[in-house]
């Protein structure tokens, strides 16, 4: 599967750059206002291959209590929201194959969202001051970060930055909800009383990793931005907060770090979900919470160093002194 993805991805970028316009986007999208738009250069808008909702969305899921599930398997990574005393997990095994769950946790209508190609787990407030919306997949890609859409107006969404890129709601910017990847075990262990996304119903290889050694790659797919600066690998992980970000290798040797106002934790246990075929057996990346002085958890993103300069490239890179 990788080997085909990857090898389809120069002809992808040059067919994206002979078509690249917002009249050769209209025709797809006859409903999507391409006057109003901060795109500067239309080459950065790729299709990733499948059409609008050609990766299903997923509406109103259905959950099963922890204690039920037994198809996880114990270091996959869940995404956890927990909004008051509803806890809930959305393994990723589903994510990577919908990307978007629309839902409503804790009286929050909530999109929780995965960009497998930038490893960036997000979950956003629906609601905004044009109403709530409800998102699906626009099966475009723009630095290789999923372009979301919104089914009021279909506007497009930078899921990244959980801020309208074309459309109505232009500059509209979603609320960052905290929330964070965990193992399967570390959710359990935590809300033994907790609710988890039932499987979805649709024919797809829940648990299998359709993106085989993708984390371990030198370049990224349909990625053709300029690369991280101080030598750090495009496909590292990072810890966005904000506009800063950490790299993984500072927890190389050390498990807690405190800077500018906040507390960065690591643990082991959880799979990497690009790593192995069976996403279960993926090497070990470990688990990052972030909290502020008061114990309180932060938003935050767990993304590839790449994304992360594509999208804040003045922002702060908080290397090892």
């Amino acid at each position: 599967m990788r080997h085909v993805i990857f090898a389809a991805a120069t002809a992808v970028i040059m067919a994206g750059q002979a078509l690249a316009s917002p009249d050769f986007w209209s025709r797809e999208w006859p409903n999507t206002n391409f006057e109003r738009s901060s795109v500067e250069n239309w080459v950065e808008i790729l299709s990733g291959g499948p059409p609008k909702d050609g990766i299903p969305a997923i509406d109103n899921p259905t959950f099963q209590n922890v204690a039920d599930k037994t198809t996880v398997g114990a270091r996959e990574p869940v995404i956890t929201v927990e909004i008051g005393d509803d806890n809930r997990a959305y393994p990723i095994r589903y994510l990577t194959w919908h990307e978007i769950v629309n839902d409503t946790v804790g009286g929050v209508p909530v999109a929780v969202t995965f960009c497998p190609l930038c490893n960036s787990g997000i979950t956003f407030d629906r609601r905004t001051r044009h109403g709530v919306l409800s998102f699906g997949v626009s099966g475009k890609l723009r630095n290789s970060d999923m372009i979301m859409y919104d089914r009021e107006t279909e506007s497009w969404w930078q899921q990244a930055v959980g801020e309208a890129i074309v459309g109505d709601l232009l500059g509209t910017e979603l609320e960052q909800i905290p929330t964070w990847m965990e193992s399967w075990a570390e959710f359990k262990a935590r809300n033994p009383d907790g609710l988890v996304m039932a499987q979805p119903g649709y024919p797809r290889m829940y648990g299998a990793n359709p993106y085989q050694n993708y984390d371990s790659s030198h370049r990224p797919f349909l990625y053709s931005g300029e690369l991280p600066p101080h030598g750090i690998p495009a496909l590292m992980r990072v810890v966005r907060v904000g506009d800063r970000a950490w790299p993984l290798s500072r927890f190389e040797t050390a498990t807690e770090i405190s800077e500018a106002g906040v507390n960065l934790s690591w643990a082991p246990g959880q799979a990497s979900a690009l790593d192995s075929q069976d996403i279960n057996a993926g090497r070990d990346v470990g688990t990052i919470r972030v909290r502020d002085a008061q114990g309180r958890d932060v938003a935050h993103d767990v993304m590839f160093a790449f994304a992360f300069h594509a999208f804040w490239p003045d922002g702060t890179w908080m290397i090892a002194r």
